[in-house]
């Protein structure tokens, strides 16, 4: 098994790539499985329960996989800049590839204009995770960002429950404030403290400058975007956020 990961460090650039290709493999495959009536009627919907499914299977396997690393290696929390496990290395690379595969769908499918906000995060997590992978540097640091991807698994969940109109269900409802939660605790929780370390420890750390500008950007995009689940999720009524979320096709994600 020790081999098997090694293989991914000594080939970076085809690792990513083959990761890619699988997500993207996977995105194809969903043309082949039936859609919800009420999203199969509409192109742009049918587009985007299969990127939300091919995000939400990422999110499954990275966040998770996150905390498995540091659960297996702890020293991952306190040295962000040189601890490192063949595994984490690996999760980096997963997730390399997906960022790659999505933003090249977004872009092909011809959405860069509603989902610009999603491809300037891309090209901020892709920049800062092909950095971890070249240098093997801040591999603790990344796989403690993919710490979010367990808030993505209910984010995505929440976007597909109500693709398919099924804001008004139980499930719904519980993935609601499962979202909320996990939002606070790995979201908002795991970005702040990456953030608080680099600056703690920015005189110690070889190019903090360049984490610290992505990590400021991303935690006002999280902020903002905190905002807009607390007011569509919890200020809103009820009636009208099934109006409002029923009847626009063309709402950006984090609108929704």
């Amino acid at each position: 098994m020790e081999d098997t990961l090694t293989i991914f460090q000594n080939y970076p650039t085809l690792s990513i790539l083959v990761w890619a290709l699988l997500f993207r493999g996977l995105h194809r495959l969903l043309r082949e499985l039936p859609l919800p009536r009420c999203v199969a009627q509409d192109r742009i919907k049918s587009w985007r329960w299969r990127n939300l499914s091919v995000s939400l299977v990422h999110s499954i396997v990275t966040g998770p996989g996150a905390l498995c690393c540091v659960f297996l290696k702890p020293d991952m929390l306190a040295d962000i800049m040189l601890s490192f496990s063949h595994a984490a290395y690996l999760l980096v690379c997963v997730s390399s590839g997906y960022f790659i595969q999505d933003a090249a769908d977004i872009i092909i499918s011809g959405q860069s204009r509603a989902s610009w906000e999603f491809l300037v995060h891309h090209a901020l997590v892709i920049s800062s995770f092909l950095y971890t992978i070249y240098t093997h540097r801040y591999v603790a640091g990344s796989v403690l960002a993919l710490f979010v991807e367990m808030n993505s698994i209910f984010l995505h969940s929440r976007l597909l429950l109500k693709l398919a109109n099924a804001q008004t269900s139980d499930l719904y409802c519980v993935n609601k404030y499962v979202n909320f939660a996990t939002y606070v605790l790995f979201r908002l929780g795991a970005q702040f403290y990456i953030t608080w370390y680099i600056l703690y420890n920015f005189n110690t750390l070889v190019h903090p400058s360049f984490f610290l500008v992505a990590l400021m950007l991303m935690n006002l995009m999280i902020l903002v975007y905190f905002y807009r689940l607390l007011r569509t999720d919890f200020l809103r009524s009820p009636k009208s956020r099934i109006v409002l979320n029923g009847t626009n096709n063309n709402l950006k994600f984090v609108d929704d």
